[in-house]
Order: structure tokens, then sequence, then C-alpha cells
């Protein structure tokens, strides 16, 4: 079984892009700063398949990654939360968020990025309770572990667990921990199985080696 490959197929600004994909999705969602661009790109292990813009809240685009070989995106969704977008602006990306998430049928679950070095910010809370109330399953992600102490970590993981019921998956883009577990948990999500040791692989997706 090949490892998985992420591709930049398309990109959508309008809801009616938004709905028109026929794929299964999963969605990545989380505040402008949470460093979403840099877990996708340590989830490729490729430097730059996702820009990585040092003005967070910059991009307004929703980027469809194609997962091959089996089929589906993972769909990349703009940071919200950003202070210096104007409310129109965030208005706008809320509604258009909203009516993703609530209208998209391939739409199979959300993957929700929380800062590691936060409590948990009431417009995150808000967005998992949202999804969870229209029946999407939330996978929480926390990031930028590497730039937390093990008690802070473990703080986040037993606040989240409260809210979501299910304890955040621990990553880091800088040095790909967390990798492995986060592509079995999409994995699952979306039935299909990563290769095995031994399956005639060199390595295997996300085991944290370079590559």
């Amino acid at each position: 079984m090949q490892e998985p490959e992420l591709v930049l197929e398309a990109t959508a600004y309008t809801i009616d892009q938004l709905l028109s994909r026929d794929w299964r999705q999963i969605a990545l969602a989380g505040r402008s700063n949470v460093g979403k661009s840099s877990l996708i790109n340590a989830m490729a292990r490729r430097r730059t398949l996702a820009k990585v813009s040092s003005t967070p809240g910059k991009t307004r685009s929703v980027n469809y990654y194609a997962v091959k070989p089996w089929g589906f995106y993972l769909v990349d969704l703009p940071g919200y939360g950003y202070a210096r977008a104007s409310h129109e602006e965030r208005r706008k990306w809320a509604s258009l968020l909203e009516r993703y998430l609530k209208e998209c049928r391939e739409l199979v679950c959300l993957v929700l990025l929380v800062d590691g070095r936060l409590a948990p910010q009431k417009i995150d809370v808000q967005l998992a309770e949202y999804a969870k109330s229209i029946g999407l399953r939330v996978i929480p992600v926390l990031t930028k572990a590497d730039k937390c102490k093990q008690r802070e970590i473990g703080a986040r993981r037993a606040e989240w667990k409260q809210i979501l019921g299910v304890a955040p998956i621990v990553t880091s883009s800088a040095s790909r921990f967390g990798m492995k577990a986060l592509w079995q948990a999409v994995c699952r999500e979306m039935d299909v199985e990563l290769p095995e040791e031994g399956e005639g692989q060199s390595r295997q997706v996300g085991d944290g080696s370079e590559g």
C-alpha cells in the first residue's frame, strides 16, 4: 500500500465553489496564528506545499488537498479570529464557514487546531460546539508542542478533554511529532489504513523521521 500524498488540487473563494466538490472531505480549521500551514507541510513531508504567511489572517481562500491514492480531500480553511480583520470581513467569513460546515454533504469531520500555549479560547470552543451540534465529528489537535512545557501540554489536554470528551492529539510541525497519530485519526474517519512497517515501505507517514 502506498503512503498518502497531498496534492493541491483546487482553490475556492465562494460557497458555491465550496459545495461543488464530490470527494469526501476532512476540514482543518483554527485561529489565524495556530500554525495550520506548517502542520499541512509536516503532514505532507514537504516544506512549501502550503504557503506560510508572515501576516496572520491574510489568506482568505479555501485550499483542497487531494489525499492520494485514497481519493478524499483535506480542506484547508482560512484562519479565523484575526484581530486586524474588519468586522465585515469577519462576518462574511463566519457566514461562509457556517454554511460550509452545515451544508457540505461530503464533509466527514472537522480537525480543530488549537494552540498548545493557550487555555481554550472562546472562539475555538464555540466552533467545536457548533460542529458537534450539527452532527459533525471533531478531532482536536494541539499545535506547537515544541514551545510548551510538559505540564502545559498536560493541562491543555485535560481542559479540551473535559470540553469535547476526547483529548487532543499533540503535535509539533517543527519536529513532526504527532504526525503519525494525526494521520491515523484522519484515516480512521475515512475508513482507510496506513501501511504498516515492513509492507515494502522505507518509512511510514507521520513516524517522525526526516524525509
